[in-house]
């Protein structure tokens, strides 16, 4: 589980006391100790502040981190907690938190204790949501994890083919004690009932594993639609892209491509010249279905979305940074929206 880490100079541990932390605690420290050289170890614990039990959970690591020989700190999330979306929140903050304290010791990967049982909760939950291809790939082993700094550091996880009911029977028969979040059993939450549907599906033949390789499928057709949209763009731009500059499409060649391809495209092409946060991939739908039915010598074809304007001419598709006006006029537009929904910006 730890042998492609075995070069880095520092790994971060991301423990909260649970079970599966625990044993991310307890196993990476054994695999560490076997080993002449290898990387340093730092157990990090964020303490949200949000149940009065967090405290002493927090203590209780830091004591089997000192016993194992495992250098351990404790970070705390002060400051005013939100009333709406707190888990998202909470997770949002605790990923930053421990960005900064992995850059701070050097360590080269952030490790997590997320198991074959939260991809399955992850694929379900973006299945109910109606993600794409790449959604419902679920959760990587490795990737890139944003930090406030030049340095890189990688998010792994190396329990994600791991059940948890494994990780659990370990470290009872280790006698090593964790705690219980109660939140994870609380039906207000999606991930809990996701949880709750997994016995019932498993029964069908959609258990854990199953869903695993839907993930891995989903991650193989994914990378290979990539490459796909690497081609078209290579192929079809009028011009280099950056950051600034307009993105100009040959409209022929655009028209003729794979629906799939296309959007991609063009989702692509928004997100690196808008402005106004990542594109949802129903609204990028509906551009592209908007677009594919004009036909640009009779008609001209201007919308904007997400900060970015797209307009269909004779020969091109042109995607470029909307106006300062235009970006007022659709923020406008989603507040108008949001006092109709109850006031809430969907």
């Amino acid at each position: 589980m730890f042998a492609d880490l075995a070069a880095a100079p520092a790994l971060l541990l991301a423990i909260s006391g649970g079970p599966d932390s625990t044993a991310l605690l307890v196993l990476a420290a054994a695999w560490r100790a076997k080993r002449k050289r290898g990387p340093k170890l730092l157990a990090v614990t964020v303490d949200h502040g949000l149940r009065p039990e967090s405290a002493e959970e927090a203590k209780q690591v830091a004591r089997l981190a000192r016993r194992l020989g495992v250098a351990h700190r404790t970070i705390r999330w002060r400051g005013k907690k939100p009333k709406t979306r707190l888990q998202e929140k909470a997770r949002e903050m605790r990923y930053r938190l421990l960005a900064q304290a992995a850059e701070k010791i050097g360590a080269s990967h952030l490790l997590t204790a997320h198991t074959l049982d939260d991809q399955a909760e992850t694929v379900l939950m973006r299945l109910v949501r109606g993600s794409g291809l790449a959604g419902l790939g679920g959760m990587a082993r490795e990737v890139p994890l944003p930090v406030n700094g030049e340095r890189e550091i990688m998010l792994f996880r190396p329990f994600l083919d791991a059940p948890k009911a494994r990780l659990v029977a370990t470290l009872r028969a280790a006698g090593i004690p964790f705690a219980e979040d109660p939140s994870n059993i609380d039906p207000r939450f999606t991930r809990v009932r996701m949880r709750a549907l997994l016995p019932a599906l498993a029964k069908e033949g959609l258990g854990a594993q199953r869903t695993a390789l839907l993930a891995r499928r989903m991650r193989r057709a994914d990378a290979a639609l990539a490459a796909a949209v690497d081609k078209a763009a290579a192929e079809l731009s009028l011009r280099p892209w950056s950051d600034t500059a307009a993105v100009e499409l040959d409209a022929r060649g655009f028209a003729a491509l794979p629906a799939e391809v296309a959007l991609r495209l063009l989702g692509r092409a928004v997100a690196r010249l808008g402005d106004e946060g990542p594109v949802e991939l129903s609204k990028l739908e509906a551009l592209y279905a908007a677009l594919a039915g004009k036909r640009p010598r009779h008609v001209r074809f201007r919308r904007t979305l997400a900060g970015a304007m797209v307009t269909l001419t004779a020969d091109r598709v042109v995607v470029e940074r909307a106006p300062a006006r235009r970006r007022a006029s659709s923020l406008l537009t989603k507040r108008r929206q949001g006092r109709h929904n109850g006031g809430k910006m969907r």
